[in-house]
């Protein structure tokens, strides 16, 4: 019986066009064109497992996934292959690299840190549909980041997470979460070693109530303690959210 090879497959996707990461049903996922377009080349079925799951319209500039195939494919560590690949593969998906990794690498369960941004911008740019989410007034960024300190402090974020999702725990550790002005932009940036299913909108629609003062920032206290969706912000438009790094404790080099 042969022994397969574990591979890491590294790529970034404009997720306008797909129903977000996740194969499902009547609706076309970014995993399975990447299945598609990696069967069409390797002659075979490819299962593909992503270090987690963006939702529709959410984009990715760096996606870790793993498959598996026999030794005898290993010549798709060839750049001819991902040349092939990138070739059949739409314009808003791109593979950047395949990677051999150990038999029980896992890209979802051995990430130990994920880091988004959201995007917003004030005036209309054409350049800008779908890709940022665009606000009449510029929010109070010092607000904000005085609310997003406060958010650090937290480790149960039940009142940020979609209703009725199968986790163990809704205990995430937030090391970074600032807000930052950038080419007339504004971009808050997050990381954490694991997020909740809609957790990141749901910050910045709350964090964005801050902003408007509508709330004070201490009020995320009372919001983050009664582990209630109901009483955070509204979650913003998913145009403005990138997944933008995906760290393992293992170096992924070729």
């Amino acid at each position: 019986m042969s022994e397969k090879q574990r591979y890491f497959i590294e790529l970034a996707y404009d997720g306008t066009n797909y129903h977000g990461w996740q194969i499902q049903q009547n609706a076309i996922s970014v995993q399975e064109v990447l299945n598609n377009a990696l069967a069409t080349i390797l002659r075979e079925p490819v299962e593909t497992t992503g270090c987690g799951r963006t939702d529709t319209g959410v984009h990715a500039k760096q996606l870790y996934a793993h498959f598996d195939l026999e030794n005898s494919k290993s010549e798709i560590l060839n750049p001819k292959y991902e040349m092939s690949l990138n070739a059949i593969l739409p314009d808003d998906i791109a593979v950047k690299r395949i990677i051999p990794v150990h038999a029980d690498a896992h890209a979802r369960f051995d990430a130990v840190l994920r880091s988004y941004e959201y995007h917003v911008h004030f005036e209309k740019d054409p350049f800008k549909i779908n890709q940022s989410w665009q606000l009449r007034d510029k929010p109070d960024i010092a607000m904000m980041n005085a609310a997003a300190r406060i958010i650090m402090e937290y480790t149960d974020f039940s009142c940020f997470s979609k209703s009725n999702t199968q986790v163990f725990t809704n205990n995430c550790k937030i090391t970074r979460a600032e807000w930052v002005y950038a080419d007339s932009s504004l971009v808050f940036h997050i990381s954490a070693d694991r997020f909740l299913r809609n957790m990141v909108r749901a910050i910045v629609g709350t964090l964005m109530q801050v902003g408007k003062k509508e709330i004070e920032p201490e009020e995320i206290r009372n919001i983050i303690e009664s582990k209630n969706r109901s009483n955070a912000g509204t979650s913003v438009p998913a145009c403005g959210l990138y997944l933008t790094e995906v760290k393992y404790p293992y170096p992924l080099t070729p």
